[in-house]
C-alpha cells in the first residue's frame, strides 16, 4: 500500500541521476562507439579496427593489460580480505585501522603513480634509504625500461596500494551483513579460523566478491595514469594506446576503437564473473 501511495515520487527522485548518466556517460559512450566504425567522411567502415589490430603497439598493450589484471586482482583480493577481517574483528583500534586503510582512496591515480615514482626513481627514497644503511654502494635503476618485469612489478605494487581499499570497503560491508549466529555456530562446532573463512565467510561473501571483482576488473582495464607516471612510454596498456592515438597521432577513430575494445572486454569480463560466481538469488533464478 505504501508503494502505491508514493506514486511517481521515487521515479521523480531518480530522474536527475538518470539524466546525468544519460547526458554525460551514455551519450558520449554511444558516440565514441560509433566513431570507431566510421572514417573521416563519416562513412561506416572497419578500417579503424584493422589499423588498431595491425598497430605495432597493440599486441604489447593488450598483453600488458591482461597481465596486470592477472597479477593485480589476486594480490588485491588477498590483501583486501585480510584488511576486512581485521576491521570486522572489532579489535582495539579497529576503527582507526579502517581510516588508515582508506587513506589511498583520497589520492588520485596520477598522484599515486608519482608517489611510487619518488620511491623507485634512481635518486628516489628507496635508493637513498639503502645507501644510508650501507646495503648498496651505488644507485640501482629500478625503473629500467629494458627490464619490463621490474616495471610491471612497480605498477602492480602501486595499483595494489592505491585501489585495494575499494575492495576492502566492499568486503567490510559484506562481512557486517553476515549474522553473528553463523560465527557462533562455527565456534560451537570447534571450527578453526581457516574453516570459518572457507565454510562461512567466503560463501556468504559471494555477492560482495562478485561486485568487487567486476568493479576492480573494469578499473584495471582502464589503468592509465599510474602506468604513465611509472613507466612513461616504456610500457603500453590499452588506455595509453588510446591516448597516444588521440593526442599524439591525432586519429580519433582508432582511439575510439581502442576505447570500444576496452568497453567490450569490460562487458565480457562482467558476464564471465556473473556466470562463474553467481549469487544465491541468481542460482535460484
Amino acid at each position: 500500500m505504501k508503494a502505491q501511495r508514493l506514486g511517481w515520487a521515487p521515479y521523480a527522485l531518480l530522474l536527475p541521476s538518470f539524466a546525468f548518466l544519460a547526458i554525460f556517460f551514455a551519450a558520449p559512450m554511444v558516440q565514441a562507439f560509433g566513431l570507431a566504425f566510421q572514417d573521416e567522411n563519416n562513412s561506416w567502415t572497419l578500417e579503424s579496427w584493422r589499423t588498431m589490430f595491425s598497430d605495432a603497439g597493440f599486441r604489447d598493450a593488450l598483453t600488458t593489460t591482461l597481465l596486470l589484471i592477472v597479477l593485480i586482482i589476486p594480490v588485491q583480493f588477498t590483501l583486501a580480505l585480510a584488511m576486512a577481517l581485521v576491521v570486522n574483528a572489532r579489535l582495539k583500534f579497529s576503527g582507526l585501522w579502517l581510516y588508515v586503510y582508506a587513506i589511498p582512496l583520497g589520492i588520485s591515480d596520477l598522484a599515486a603513480g608519482l608517489v611510487w615514482l619518488a620511491i623507485f626513481d634512481r635518486q628516489g627514497w628507496l635508493n637513498s634509504f639503502l645507501e644510508g644503511l650501507g646495503i648498496i654502494d651505488r644507485q640501482i635503476i629500478f625503473l629500467n625500461y629494458q627490464e619490463k618485469g621490474w616495471l610491471v612489478f612497480t605498477i602492480v605494487l602501486a595499483e595494489a596500494w592505491r585501489a585495494t581499499s575499494i575492495i576492502m570497503i566492499i568486503l567490510v560491508a559484506g562481512l557486517q551483513g553476515i549474522p553473528r549466529d553463523f560465527f557462533e555456530a562455527a565456534d560451537v562446532f570447534g571450527a578453526s579460523f581457516w574453516q570459518k573463512v572457507r565454510r562461512v565467510i567466503l560463501p556468504m561473501l559471494r555477492p560482495s566478491l562478485q561486485v568487487a571483482l567486476i568493479l576492480r576488473t573494469i578499473l584495471a582495464f582502464q589503468a592509465f595514469a599510474v602506468v604513465v607516471a611509472l613507466a612513461g612510454s616504456g610500457t603500453a596498456v590499452l588506455a595509453s594506446e588510446a591516448y597516444r592515438w588521440y593526442y599524439t597521432l591525432r586519429d580519433s577513430h582508432v582511439a575510439a576503437a581502442y576505447s570500444a575494445l576496452i568497453l567490450i572486454l569490460s562487458v565480457l569480463s562482467t558476464i564471465l564473473f556473473l556466470v562463474l560466481l553467481p549469487t544465491r538469488e541468481e542460482q535460484m533464478g
